[in-house]
């Protein structure tokens, strides 16, 4: 995976340098052109049926590498999520925006992650989902982010197995993977030796499912998403 880690009085920082570099040249993309960001906000990939076909095993090499980097590239994450369902038929609009991550990547190698020395001890997750959805089955993405002491230890971005009714459903269930993750982290803590008592904080920008989830009165808006409904209540 080629991590790297540097040690300073600030913390520590792992990034995948190397890594990028050894990317660009395999690729022929040490002089392309810079991309501001990995991806266009309002890029919406399809199935692509009518473009032209890539080659399978190129683009999956390709996808993988940037898996990999994604490790220390939370930038990256939600990007290559998206590029990742296309590795069963591939097609060249596909490979066009694996390209883009790679031009974004170039003028960005040094970038990771920072780990920085706290004393005090904080668990913290962040949830969304985004509101447009796939074109290919109208499944929306979830992502989720945490924070243990205020370093961003571990994210995701997916697309959800079933299809929302609504955004406040997607955010719901956006909340319960993040719920999953923080009682995840206080379990590692637990097999370290560190007792967690506090509240553990979540945070999510839907007023509709904050609404949902401080109101249990609800139940005709919520019949479809009960279990999620009742286990971010319990916790």
């Amino acid at each position: 995976m080629g991590i790297e880690v540097a040690y300073s009085k600030k913390g520590i920082f792992i990034s995948q340098q190397k890594y990028v570099t050894n990317l660009l040249k395999e690729t022929g993309r040490t002089a392309c052109k810079l991309a501001s960001t990995p991806i266009d906000p309002n890029m919406k990939l399809g199935s692509m049926e009518e473009d032209v076909a890539m080659d399978k095993g190129m683009y999956q090499r390709l996808v993988g590498r940037l898996i990999y980097l994604s490790h220390t590239r939370p930038n990256i994450a939600f990007a290559v999520s998206l590029v990742s369902q296309f590795m069963h038929q591939p097609k060249e609009a596909h490979l066009h925006v694996v390209f883009i991550i790679i031009q974004y990547l170039k003028g960005t190698p040094g970038k990771g992650i920072l780990l920085r020395k706290n004393q005090s001890l904080s668990i913290e997750s962040y949830t969304d989902a985004d509101n447009v959805g796939s074109i290919v089955n109208q499944r929306l993405t979830t992502g989720y982010c945490t924070f243990l002491s205020g370093n961003l230890v571990t994210w995701r971005s997916k697309k959800q197995n079933v299809v929302a009714r609504s955004s406040a459903e997607a955010e719901f269930r956006a909340m319960a993977q993040g719920i999953c993750e923080l009682l995840w982290l206080k379990i590692i803590l637990d097999d370290l030796k560190i007792r967690w008592e506090k509240p553990m904080k979540l945070y999510c920008d839907n007023k509709s499912t904050i609404s949902i989830a401080h109101n249990p009165v609800q139940h005709d808006r919520t019949k479809h998403i009960e279990v999620d409904r009742h286990f971010i209540r319990k916790i």
